[in-house]
């Protein structure tokens, strides 16, 4: 019996990953520029679509490759009008992603993995396990959909149905390296979907070997997921910074915005739990940590889940802990919560994950080796 090969889905190929693809098939570089605006700019389903390609081509394109989105199994909308959906991907499982729409900015939250592997003990993904890094595909695909949800795609304004992309659904980014930074770099393809690096936002838990590699071959907008103004507390909230802790995370972002060439300041993101690490003295001590970073901060009252074992802070208690930062020099924020009656809140999001994970011995993957692979 004859093995047929498995058709190459070129939805997730950045530029110069498809202009290797067509000359791979002896065909001349510009066909990449083409076959990206058809797919992205477009929203072609198929290269019978495209009319700027010839015949044979198109032909040749049919048999060995493919253009194919994860599959949207489920849509929800908020009565805030947050969009979310879930989206199946190859194996089963199914991961998810929102759009957030706030006046003129529509802000997609992308995925970048099926579950979590680091179990934050505050976020509901990380507690549904891990199955696997989603392709690049399955990454840019989740930006396709939310274009396409508000209709065919007829000229490039279009495309701005969204204006902001943040990587910070389920999944740690810098865990799945490649496929991201292919992803993203379709992201701001001026031939693809023309977004800025500033509103390009990667959200990391803080894998330093990742942070430094990041910052050689991009500049997009980076976030610090820190949650706790010390390493005893945040150890226990982020298992990870036992094997990174605080002052070698903050470390490695300030050397990623040393690596850009305009005055960028990072987000530090910082979930306030009822009890945990909202109180007074917590306001203080992150004032400090703080002090030396370029940044700003967002806080991000707790949306509860089942079993999480932990409360909303209250209102006075978010109002006092932005008071202490914000007099003590640091801008600060507090995200609205937005889509919590859909289950589209931050730290929410579950999607269908087959667990490959033993969660009960807390097992950090190494994520050394996968930084530097």
């Amino acid at each position: 019996m004859t093995h047929t090969p498995e058709k190459i889905n070129l939805l997730g190929l950045s530029k110069n990953k498809m202009e290797a693809f067509f000359e791979s098939i002896g065909e001349k570089k510009f066909r990449a520029t083409q076959v990206i605006k058809w797919i992205h700019q477009s929203g072609a389903t198929s290269f019978d679509e495209m009319s700027n390609v010839s015949k044979v081509l198109r032909t040749k394109l049919n048999q060995i490759a493919e253009i194919r989105p994860p599959e949207v199994v489920h849509q929800e909308i908020s009565k805030d009008g947050t969009r979310k959906w879930v989206l199946r991907v190859d194996g089963g499982s199914s991961m998810e992603a929102v759009l957030i729409p706030d006046g003129d900015r529509r802000t997609l939250c992308v995925s970048s993995q099926v579950g979590c592997s680091l179990d934050c003990s505050f976020c509901s993904t990380g507690k549904q396990g891990f199955n696997r890094n989603l392709t690049a595909a399955e990454i840019i695909g989740q930006l396709r959909v939310a274009i396409l949800s508000y209709g065919p795609v007829d000229t490039t304004e279009d495309l701005r149905r969204v204006s902001n992309v943040v990587l910070m659904g389920m999944g740690e980014p810098l865990m799945n390296f490649e496929p991201v930074v292919d992803a993203m770099s379709l992201m701001m393809e001026d031939n693809a979907y023309g977004l800025s690096k500033r509103r390009v936002t990667l959200s990391t838990a803080g894998l330093v070997p990742a942070i430094d590699r990041l910052g050689e071959v991009t500049d997009v907008s980076l976030a610090i997921s820190l949650h706790a103004p010390n390493d005893a507390l945040r150890s226990e909230l982020v298992p990870l910074n036992k094997r990174y802790p605080i002052t070698e995370v903050l470390a490695a972002v300030k050397r990623y915005l040393a690596r850009c060439n305009d005055k960028r300041v990072a987000t530090v993101e910082y979930t306030l739990i009822d009890g945990i690490n909202d109180k007074p003295e917590h306001a203080r001590e992150l004032v400090q940590v703080l002090k030396s970073l370029p940044c700003k901060l967002n806080l991000i009252p707790f949306n509860p889940f089942p079993n999480s074992g932990y409360r909303r802070p209250h209102r006075e208690a978010i109002d006092r802990f932005k008071e202490i930062t914000t007099y003590s020099g640091l801008i600060t924020t507090v995200r609205s919560t937005r889509g919590d009656d859909i289950s589209a809140a931050c730290g929410q999001l579950v999607g269908q994950v087959e667990d490959r994970t033993r969660r009960s011995q807390k097992l950090i993957p190494n994520v050394q080796n996968i930084a530097s692979s």
